[in-house]
């Protein structure tokens, strides 16, 4: 390959004499992807080679109005599902591959009946299909984090007569559909832009086989565990404000040639070249640009908002006490995306049982500190989940090619049909069992009586925890911090044996058999890397997909086997003989 202009010739590419050189910079870009990209007998792998000649389409033509059509049916269905896993359960499955599956089955069926009537203007695209998961996501994720089946539910005089204490009027408030819905929307939306300015930063989640089981099979005890969390994520936040300060300061030293860093890896940076399909997604995604005047200002005015009309909802929370959740709500945001990131565990509800120990004890026993705490676990946990939705969201449309406002634009979309569907499907299972929340019956809630017991121990604040935890918490907190300075400084072997503190922790909240996914799955990925790493680096993420949407969709005959109580044919269990 040649420049055009004349000069010598910068590289020899077998077999793809369809791909034309235009310059010096195309012929390098040709030299990385041929070193990176070539699988066997020279044959290149990259994704994105599949759709190099199709454009991708304008922000108007991935927010269809048939795509917020079949998102908002979409919504209502799984929130339906959801809620009733919520009130049964108390776990909801992930519906995100149902999400993503059942956009692209629907609006295909409906772009072939135009079709094949020859109304077709636009054909369906995949932005299309990732706006659709993106709204439906974020619609029914809040039948969990909202805490209908918890929090908010666990404020009810139905659940408060199941307990002991505090069961008095001020530690008390059924629900009502009217201040349910205002709740929502006040406290939902703050947790999508506290992270917006730092949507260019996309962390490289992947660990090999070798730092996988180390991290795994570490013993941590839960408490110790969410201390591990919060010191990783914390230590990570520091490391790239630090990071983007620096860069930002760089680029007016500079001139406006200098771009922000676009992972969290200074390495991959500096000596490691892109591959095509990574040159290409970030072309798109940081093409469109969120002003950050947007996400300060939707930020204050969603915290003033939330200020003023939280405590006329729930008076023992005082407007100091949501000026300190929303400050606290960012940072715990971060941390739990940046977890949810490397493990797929939201872990919101976590940060909302740190919330009840704090807030409780501020409001004072006296004072309605159980319905205080109830509170602002609901705050904070909605919070921390809707930022880390979003997080995750972006991920997918930096896959995909899909414009980050389109992201952004149909989470909020998303986000206001859940303020509206969650307390309405809520409302709907409230009314209609009058036995919601009795133990024993179909719609038990076994959470809300949890959270609540929590909020009367919470009111004595982090004493009535057991001896010693809260010096162990401190000292996991710190030992987070020690393990991310240690993995940062150490040389590059070194390094990646050095187990990572979230993926420690995750596991000892969900069970031991999560290790072993895990495990089994990054030995099939090392085995096929060794083999061929340009193959395993381009369908690796196909394979991942195909697992997780065949497993996902089975919640979907899964929750209608719940709603129909539907029992298994034969029960088995084995007990240790004495």
């Amino acid at each position: 390959l040649r420049d055009p202009a004349g000069g010598r010739p910068h590289a020899v590419v077998p077999r793809h004499s369809f791909l034309l050189c235009q310059g010096e910079t195309a012929a390098k870009e040709l030299m990385m992807e041929n070193h990176e990209e070539e699988g066997e007998g020279g044959q290149w792998v990259a994704v994105e080679r599949a759709f190099e000649r199709q454009r991708v389409p304008p922000l108007r033509e991935q927010l269809t109005m048939r795509a917020l059509v079949v998102s908002f049916a979409l919504s209502v269905m799984l929130s339906v599902v959801a809620m009733r896993l919520n009130l049964t359960a108390g776990i909801v499955p992930s519906l995100n591959a149902s999400a993503g599956l059942l956009g692209f089955f629907f609006v295909k069926l409906w772009t072939k009946a135009l079709q094949h009537a020859g109304l077709l203007r636009t054909p369906f695209t995949r932005q299309e299909n990732t706006v659709i998961q993106t709204s439906v996501v974020a619609a029914y994720s809040l039948a969990f984090s909202g805490g209908f089946g918890k929090s908010l539910f666990g404020m009810s005089s139905r659940i408060a007569n199941q307990a002991t204490e505090a069961n008095d009027s001020q530690n008390t408030k059924d629900p009502d559909l009217g201040w349910m819905i205002g709740f929502m929307f006040v406290i939902s939306f703050l947790g999508l832009f506290s992270l917006v300015p730092l949507r260019k930063v996309i962390p490289n989640l992947t660990m090999d086989l070798r730092e996988a089981l180390v991290s795994w099979v570490f013993f941590v005890q839960v408490f110790t565990a969410a201390a591990l969390i919060l010191g990783d994520g914390l230590y990570n936040l520091v490391k790239i404000l630090r990071r983007t300060t620096s860069s930002f300061i760089s680029a007016v030293l500079k001139g406006p040639e200098s771009d922000l860093p676009i992972s969290d890896d200074e390495r991959a940076l500096t000596n490691l070249a892109i591959s095509f399909d990574d040159e290409r997604r970030t072309a798109a995604f940081v093409k469109d640009h969120i002003p950050l005047w947007v996400a300060y200002g939707c930020s204050v005015v969603i915290a003033t908002l939330s200020i003023a009309t939280v405590p006329r909802i729930f008076p023992p929370l005082k407007w100091y006490h949501i000026l300190v959740a929303h400050v606290l709500a960012p940072l715990l945001a971060f941390c739990n995306a940046y977890g949810c990131g490397l493990t797929d565990w939201n872990a919101a509800s976590t940060y909302g049982k740190l919330a009840i120990f704090i807030f409780g004890p501020w409001a004072g026993a006296s004072h309605g500190g159980v319905l205080a705490g109830l509170a602002a676990c609901g705050v904070i946990m909605s919070i921390a989940a809707t930022a880390s939705v979003l997080m995750q969201s972006f991920r997918t449309g930096y896959l995909t090619l899909t414009s980050p406002r389109s992201m952004l634009v149909s989470q909020v979309i998303g986000t206001a049909m859940g303020c509206v569907i969650s307390p309405c499907v809520f409302w709907l299972f409230y009314k209609a069992f009058d036995d919601i929340g009795i133990p024993g019956s179909q719609y038990p809630a076994p959470y809300a009586l949890m959270y609540r017991n929590m909020a009367i121990v919470g009111v004595d604040g982090f004493s009535s925890l057991p001896k010693h935890c809260l010096s162990l918490c401190c000292l996991f907190f710190a030992l987070g911090i020690a393990i991310n300075l240690a993995k940062d400084v150490s040389p590059g072997e070194v390094a990646r044996l050095i187990p990572i503190p979230v993926a420690m922790a995750i596991p000892f909240y969900i069970g031991a058999s999560f290790a072993i996914d895990m495990c089994i799955g990054s030995v099939i990925l090392y085995v096929w890397t060794k083999m061929n790493k340009a193959k395993a680096d381009a369908f690796g993420p196909a394979v991942a997909s195909g697992l997780i949407c065949g497993d996902g969709m089975w919640s979907i005959p899964q929750g209608v086997l719940a709603l129909a109580q539907v029992s298994p044919p034969m029960c088995m269990k084995f007990d240790p003989r004495e």
